[in-house]
């Protein structure tokens, strides 16, 4: 059996990377003043941050299941025999339900892996679905193997501005007026599903620090067992400069030096609840071979 791994862009991989990889992509749907646009294909960095940080009406919306369909009609259609689609957690997005009741018309050539992560932990999942195809692995074992794993991870992102949560309901605008004022950084956590709070500290050096803390309490804890060559840990980031970036995973990597660690963009969905100038973090557990 031949078989495709396919994610969206929420993984932070890029269309580049994903052609290197010979991983297939579903670019999310980014809405700007109604008007749909697509991550990595019709919308830049530049032109997102622009919009979204210039009081433009910015939403994201999952993939229409007409387009995941045709997607995997052309997938089956040019060699393969069966695919596993690695969306992003059914704990964020409405995604994953759609894809896996879309799923049940393709009588088992599709397989849905509802691996609860995302961003720089969704690249280790995915990175382990492209090893298994490449060794023969079934699209079923594969997502049995993914679900079975999926909530041995953690991430944390430190937020700038309280601004993009009072939009999305998570603050009040009292709070968010209050938090500018104090310089307060909410610290964020995803442990498998979702996005809730954590921690709040003044000014972003000390969420930076906090961020490190938790880290080391989670290889002190949940993690203590799980020999260092199982563990992967990636930094992410919205809105950052090379420099910015390079510098937060350089913190890391002083904290960590066990680690090779990678740095990815957080996507454009994430970046529309976060904001700009976020800085994130994710552990991840490769499962036993």
């Amino acid at each position: 059996m031949k078989t495709a791994v396919m994610t969206d862009s929420n993984s932070g991989i890029s269309q580049q990377e994903a052609d290197a990889l010979g991983l297939f992509m579903m670019p999310m749907p980014v809405i700007i003043d109604g008007e749909t646009h697509y991550e990595g294909i019709d919308l830049t960095h530049d032109s997102f941050f622009s919009a979204l940080t210039g009081g433009r009406d910015v939403t994201t919306s999952q993939p229409s299941p007409g387009d995941l369909m045709d997607r995997w009609d052309k997938i089956l259609s040019s060699g393969y025999d069966e695919l596993i689609y690695i969306p992003m957690s059914s704990g964020l997005s409405n995604s994953c339900s759609t894809a896996i009741s879309l799923s049940a018309e393709y009588n088992g050539k599709v397989q849905v892996a509802d691996n609860h992560r995302i961003s720089v932990t969704m690249r280790a999942s995915i990175e382990e679905a492209i090893a298994y195809a490449s060794n023969g692995i079934s699209a079923a074992e594969i997502k049995r193997s993914l679900e079975e794993n999926a909530y041995n991870s953690s991430i944390y992102i430190a937020v700038d501005t309280l601004e993009f949560l009072k939009k999305g309901g998570r603050v009040t605008p009292a709070g968010a007026a209050l938090g500018a004022v104090l310089n307060i950084k909410p610290i964020l956590t995803i442990q498998g599903e979702r996005l809730d709070a954590f921690a709040k500290v003044r000014g972003m050096k000390k969420a930076k620090q906090k961020i490190v803390e938790a880290l080391q309490n989670d290889f002190d804890t949940r993690f203590k067992d799980i020999p260092t060559e199982r563990l992967r840990l990636g930094a992410a980031g919205s809105g950052l400069t090379p420099a910015e970036r390079e510098d937060w995973r350089a913190t890391l990597a002083n904290a960590f030096p066990q680690f090779d660690i990678y740095y990815d963009p957080l996507s454009f969905s994430i970046c529309c609840h976060v904001g700009p100038q976020s800085y994130g973090v994710g552990i991840s557990v490769i499962a036993e071979k």
